[in-house]
């Protein structure tokens, strides 16, 4: 089986809310808050963070536009786009995962919205060549999920027929779009969760 994770909020720390709580508290005091504030930041990875998650516009622009767009200083925004790689910490629950999917022989891959700066980031600083067979960002390729051309586009380059494809990602209207191409696909909310969802389809022992 190969199987095909998400980064953000899967493999890699990421919950928006929480995140701008603690690069911008004079801001947001609340996760209540941080939800509102993080809808506004990142318009659900559309827009200029679309944009940005695609390749096609750079850091300084993204945070040019999103202060425009919203009134808040480019210092401020500047410093919440420098601090998502520190934010990008490997899930040990995952990391875990990943390592007995591989040992019970298990390709994996990765499929990611991931900036280019922040890919960069990551491919330097964490193991992804031991982890991973193959994969790709959004922000190297030009395309992004939950659009069709970024799965077909992985489809040709992990392998194999769609059917023989298990994504998991933390964002719904990924996992439909997945679905849609004749893969499988399995919503994540936690590592436990996924693993045992694993174990009831005789991917890994219990």
């Amino acid at each position: 089986m190969r199987i095909v994770f998400d980064f953000g909020g899967v493999v890699f720390r990421w919950h928006p809310a929480s995140f701008l709580a603690r690069v911008w508290p004079h801001r947001v005091g609340s996760l209540e808050q941080g939800v509102e504030v993080a809808a506004q930041f990142f318009q659900n990875y559309e827009g200029d963070w679309g944009l940005f998650d695609q390749g096609l516009i750079g850091a300084d622009e993204v945070v040019r536009r999103i202060a425009a767009r919203t009134g808040w200083p480019q210092g401020e925004v500047a410093a919440v786009v420098r601090a998502v790689p520190d934010e990008l910490m490997p899930v040990p629950a995952t990391v875990v995962l990943i390592r007995d999917l591989l040992a019970a022989g298990h390709t994996l891959h990765y499929l990611s919205n991931m900036p280019e700066p922040y890919a960069d980031h990551l491919s330097a600083s964490y193991p992804l060549t031991e982890w991973f067979t193959s994969g790709l960002f959004s922000g190297r390729i030009k395309q992004s999920k939950p659009h069709a051309e970024i799965y077909q586009m992985a489809e040709r380059h992990f392998g194999g027929d769609p059917q023989d494809l298990l994504f998991l990602d933390d964002h719904p209207a990924n996992i439909a779009a997945a679905l849609a191409r004749d893969w499988q696909a399995v919503l994540f909310t936690d590592a436990t969760s996924v693993r045992r969802e694993l174990v009831s389809r005789r991917l890994l022992n219990g």
